[in-house]
Order: structure tokens, then sequence, then C-alpha cells
């Protein structure tokens, strides 16, 4: 029987969720023997024509290339699924989505002219079907292997979505809001890093992606409880994560209250 063929695609991102794939180290030499890696540009130097059986995405769409290719991905993909932020949410680059694209290339390149780019970053559910979708900046090696296995058995995978906080007291960390007043993502981001900020007596920065037990409203108000300005609220959750559609939405309540007090 031939072995399934697997492939991993890059669109805008910074190559940190491919290299996950890599740093599972043994674990790879044992996926090498279930599965025919035939496109992987980060590990390998031939590169096969499609169909895959499973393909993997990191990064935004952020180009007029970007969305061309991306389409042709999932007409060759079986099952296509997104890895990391940029490609679940439009990554760290989605900040360019509040602001004027042009005025960023006019200050960092001296030919804006030449520069393709679509005004927006955006994840690729925007604009093709996904079947699955793994979280994190970067993603969990273990979350990877995950997929795969269960891809491979034919059952649908499932990761775990609840919050930071049930991993912290798992582990035992001391909260950082009550014990230090700090802001913490925790409490509406999914878990999948180990809850490893609050472990070193840190805020949670919102790396995995919204949980599916959030409360934004609850949220907000907490922010505010512990002294945070709506600007610094909205940074907070204009970060990693910043495009996906609860925390937008969030941000689009602190701005409305915002501008009812002034």
């Amino acid at each position: 029987m031939k072995k399934p063929r697997l492939a991993v695609f890059k669109f805008a991102s910074c190559d940190g969720c491919q290299l996950q794939f890599l740093n599972a180290e043994d674990e790879i030499l044992a996926l090498g023997r279930l599965v025919d890696v035939v496109y992987f540009p980060e590990a390998r130097g031939r590169m096969l024509a499609g169909p895959y059986d499973i393909a993997f995405v990191e990064g935004s769409v952020a180009t007029p290339e970007d969305a061309r290719r991306v389409v042709q991905v999932r007409e060759e993909s079986r099952f296509l699924v997104t890895i990391g932020a940029c490609a679940t949410a439009g990554g760290i680059q989605a900040l360019r989505n509040w602001d004027d694209l042009d005025r960023y290339k006019s200050a960092v390149y001296p030919s804006p002219e030449f520069i393709a780019a679509l005004s927006t970053s955006t994840p690729i559910s925007e604009h093709v079907r996904v079947d699955y979708e793994i979280w994190g900046c970067p993603v969990d090696k273990r979350e990877l292997l995950t997929v795969v296995r269960s891809l491979l058995s034919g059952a649908p995978p499932t990761l775990p979505s609840y919050s930071v906080c049930m991993e912290c007291k798992r582990r035992g960390n001391v909260c950082v809001v009550v014990a230090k007043g700090e802001p913490c993502l925790g409490p509406v981001t999914r878990t999948g890093c180990g809850a490893l900020c609050p472990a070193m007596n840190r805020g949670c920065y919102g790396c995995f992606g919204p949980a599916d037990d959030q409360n934004m409203r609850s949220f907000a108000r907490l922010l505010t409880s512990q002294g945070l300005s709506p600007e610094e609220s909205i940074r907070r959750l204009r970060g990693i994560n910043g495009y996906v559609r609860p925390w937008r939405e969030a941000v689009d309540a602190i701005n409305g209250k915002k501008n009812q007090d002034d």
C-alpha cells in the first residue's frame, strides 16, 4: 500500500510553526515511516506536485499571490490543516488591518511601488475551506503529532480548547491576576502552551487564540478593574491573535464605550 502523501506550505509567516515538525526530532523519524513527506521546503530540496492527503498550511494570506496559491493548495488536498496564529487568525501582521498599509510601505521601503501586498492580512479560512485548525505561536509539536495520528487512523482530531486557567490549576501556578494584579489573557485563551508565561509569574499573551469557554464582557471588565485604560486594553487584545472575531468584537465594545465616555 502507498503511504499517505503529506505536504507543508508556507504563506506570510516566520516559519516557526513549520520548525515544530523538525523539533519533534525522534518522532519525525517514526512519522517518516507512516507518510511520504512530498512537499516541505523547510526540510527538503525536492518538491513533488499534488494531490496531497494531508496539507499543513502556515501563514496568513497577505499578497495577491497568496490568495491565488491557497486556492490551488485547497484543490489539491484531501485534508487542509492550518497551523499557527498567522494561518488561523491573521497573525501579528494583521495589525495592518486597522491602519493604512501605504503608510507602512512608505516608511519601510525605499521603493514602495514595487511591493505587492494586500491591505489586509487574513486567516486561511477566509479564503478556502479549512478542515482542522491548530492554534499557537508557535504551535505545540505534540498537538501537531496528535492531528497527524488521528487523520492517519481515520478519526477526527480532538484538541483541548478550554482556557489557560485550567492548565494553571493543574500545574499549581499562583494566579498572577489574583496574587499580583497583573493583566493576563489566560482566562480567554485556549490551552496548549502548558501555561508557560504564568508559570514564570507573567501574564498570558494569548498565543493560542480564544478558548471555547471565554466570557469577553467579563474579561473586559476585569481589565478595567485592574486600572488599564481603553488604549492599554486594546493593545493587550490586538496582539498575536488580535484579528480573531471574539477579540475584535471585544475591542469594538471597548472603543464604543470609550467614545461614549468621551
